[in-house]
Parts: C-alpha cells; structure tokens; sequence
C-alpha cells in the first residue's frame, strides 16, 4: 500500500527550552500545559503563563504546531477554574486543545468552538464504538490508548476516515491501563489521572507472608536475579515498527512521551524518529542508525509495547531488575541557544573529545584557537578543550557538573547542540 501523508513527529514540551530543542531537532508538533489541569503536575509548573504564550508564538513562527494539554480529571470544585484556564489559553490560538473527558469536551466547545480537540490516551479509546461517540461530540484526532493493537486502529481509520487517529511510539509505559493506577493514590495520595502521579510502579518492593494464626510474618527470600522491581514497566520504543505503521496509512501523528525528561531526550527522541520517518519515504530505512541514538538515552531497556502484539502475548515488558535509566552515552554540556556558551553537565577537562551531536553537524566546521579544536573523525564531529574558560573570565582546570558557569567555546556551534561522550 502506497503512503499518502506524512504522519507528523510530536514530541513533549516540558518547558521552553525543551520546546525549542524538540523543534529545533525535527518535531513538526509539539504538546505542553500550564497549571495542573495538565496530566504533568512537575512539568505544569516548569511552564508560566507567560513562558507558555512564548512558546506558542515560537512555534508558530516555525509553521509548526502546539497543542495544549488539559487533559486532567477536574473535581466539581475545580470547574469555575477550569474554565477560567481554558479561556486563557484560547486566547493563545493553540492549534488543539488535548482533553479527557466528555463534560471538558462540552465546556472546551462553548468556551473555544474555534479550537480543534484531542481527545487524549486517559480516555482509553481502543475501538470503532468509542471512537464513533468521540467523533460525533466533535472530538478532530483520538490519541489512542496504548494498549491498541494497530489492526484496532486501521479499523477507526477505515470506519472514520476524516477522523486523525495519534499513537504512542516511545516513551516510559504505564504500569496500568493508561494511567488508570492506584497504587501511587494508596500510597502517596497522588492520583494519576490528575497529574500527580509519583511513579509507585517504580519502586523496588520485598515479599512477605503472614501467618492469621499467629500472627508471624516471614519475609520471602527472592531467587537470585530475579528482583523485586515488581510492577516496573520498561520504556516503549516503536522504531522497528515504523514502516509498518506508515505503510498502513491509519496513523496521522506519532507521539513521543516524555514532558518530564531531559532537554536531551527531547532532542534525540524527535531526531531518532523524524530522520527514520523521513528515510522510509525516501526508500532507505536505516534502523541501526536511528537505533544507536535511541540507544544514548538513558531508559529502562526497551519494549515494542502492544501495538503489534496484544497485552497478554507480551512477555518481555517488565524490567524485574532494576528501575534506574540507563544509556550507552553521557552529556557532558549543553550549547545556548546562541551556540557561543556551553553549560557543563558532566565532567569536562581540557584534552579530552567531546563528540557534537546536532541536527545540524554537516554545517560544523572544523577549527582550531587557544581555547580548543573542533574536528572531524569517522563521519562524526567532535570538540576538545584546550582550555576552560568561564564566561566571566575565570579559567579552570576542570568543570563538573552543578556550575552554573557558561564556558566559552572554540567556534559556535549549532543552537542547542550537545556535548556527549560513549560510557565505556
């Protein structure tokens, strides 16, 4: 079957700085919220009203598109507020807003009828029945529950054509049917479908039997390497998928989870998926490539989640072992977004090459001054410091992470280029 529209990459905006790396990097959208009416309490409050309404303006500027997420589930007591929020951000002229439940729908209407709807994944849409309802209310695009199978979603399409159907591709998984936990509630008094939910799923966890009779407990001794992460999800990653997923021609937008990770997984993440995509139209879909960068992003070993297989076939989506993110690369710096500074990350000391990943490296020319040189080795470009040399004019023998300090760099770089080196 022949492709007939480009699905568009959308990656997380956790903040502003990682909406302009999420753009800069190849995002044709981007998704973000203010307030906790957005299912992201942490990265809610990394956004200002303000600091919201630049970053609408900023990618519009792009021809790109951001949608707002009010996706939360409010109480009666929360409404007058809620829609004093939604007013404020209708006023930005997002391109969508995402929302989860029906009576949202209606108030979102009423309040912005000129504002497209998303519905988002905590409705849990997985088939024609649901979707039909959705659509009729006015809903334009349904993010599709995580646990559908791409069978279900081809399906919508072909039942609902002009109905936009968005699907998650990567990002950390949720240890319950989209967000439909309790366990954090139980233990924390954070509830996840209000956007405060404090990853419970995430914990390692001991085993222990009672005895009613008399009350003795007895801790269950584990068998070794098996481990007591019991409920840990690993992260999805669709990318062996995607000429799949494109060849069906049911998806419109392939959606990256992620608001709360770092400004380098917003880059990579939208790097990784968007050369992919757009080698598969060009007839040359090089997965090892998009893989190794996949790969640099620290995560908690990899799954391809449910869309091909069904929940219950899957055997390999849990990490037993430990909860910690993991990558093959760490990030030594961050370039500003006028490419002269570096802000240190990582340990970094004069001698040792740091190598530039952008999506701009073929434009780097190589170069040498007092400060240090940039070359060129195996394809790839890399920075070494001759000297470290403070904005302010202080000179040091090493910097290390947590110095606020921005360090002079031999030549500019790229906006928001990177500084990386492989863990050995």
């Amino acid at each position: 079957m022949k492709p007939q529209k480009k699905p568009e990459i959308l990656s997380p905006a956790g903040n502003l700085k990682k909406l302009k790396i999420a753009l800069e990097y190849g995002a044709d959208a981007v998704y973000g919220g203010v307030s906790h009416f957005s299912l992201r309490n942490r990265s809610g409050k990394e956004f200002t009203f303000e600091s919201f309404r630049e970053g609408v303006k900023y990618t519009h500027n792009k021809g790109k598109k951001i949608y707002v997420t009010i996706n939360g589930f409010p109480f009666n007591s929360q409404l007058k507020l809620l829609q004093s929020h939604i007013e404020k951000m209708a006023d930005l002229n997002p391109d969508a807003f995402i929302v989860a439940t029906p009576g949202v729908i209606k108030l979102t209407q009423k309040i912005a009828p000129h504002i497209p709807i998303h519905l988002s994944t905590q409705a849990n849409v997985l088939n024609i029945l649901d979707a039909e309802v959705f659509y009729e209310m006015g809903v334009r695009r349904i993010i599709a529950a995580r646990e559908i199978s791409l069978k279900d979603a081809i399906s919508i399409k072909e039942a609902l054509p002009n109905l936009e159907l968005e699907i998650f591709i990567h990002g950390s998984m949720c240890f319950a049917f989209s967000g439909r936990c309790l366990i954090s509630a139980l233990q924390s008094g954070r509830v996840p479908n209000r956007g405060s939910c404090a990853n419970d799923c995430r914990f390692d966890y001991e085993y222990y039997v009672r005895n009613p009779d008399n009350g003795v407990m007895m801790r269950l001794v584990e068998e070794e390497g098996v481990g007591t992460h019991i409920f840990n999800a690993k992260d999805l990653k669709l990318l062996e998928h995607i000429p799949m997923i494109l060849e069906s021609n049911a998806i419109d937008s392939l959606k990256i989870e992620g608001r709360t990770k770092s400004s380098y997984y917003a880059g990579i993440t939208a790097y990784a998926y968007k050369m992919a995509v757009r080698d598969f139209y060009k007839g040359s879909f090089r997965q090892e490539i998009y893989e190794q960068e996949l790969d640099t992003l620290k995560n908690r070993g990899f799954s391809d989640g449910y869309l091909i297989h069904r929940p219950y076939e899957k055997l390999n989506t849990q990490n037993h072992q430990t909860a910690i993110s993991e990558g093959s690369y760490q990030v030594n710096a961050e370039v500003s977004e006028d490419g002269k500074f570096a802000l240190c990350k990582f340990t970094i000391r004069p001698k040792e090459a740091k190598e530039i990943i952008s999506p701009h490296s073929p434009s780097i020319r190589d170069c040498e001054n007092e400060l240090g040189r940039i070359f060129t080795k195996d394809g790839k470009k890399f920075l070494q410091f001759h000297k470290i040399l403070l904005e302010n004019g202080k000179e040091l023998e090493a910097i290390h992470s947590g110095n606020e300090n921005r360090i002079l760099l031999p030549a500019p770089l790229p906006p928001f280029s990177f500084l990386r080196q492989k863990i050995e």
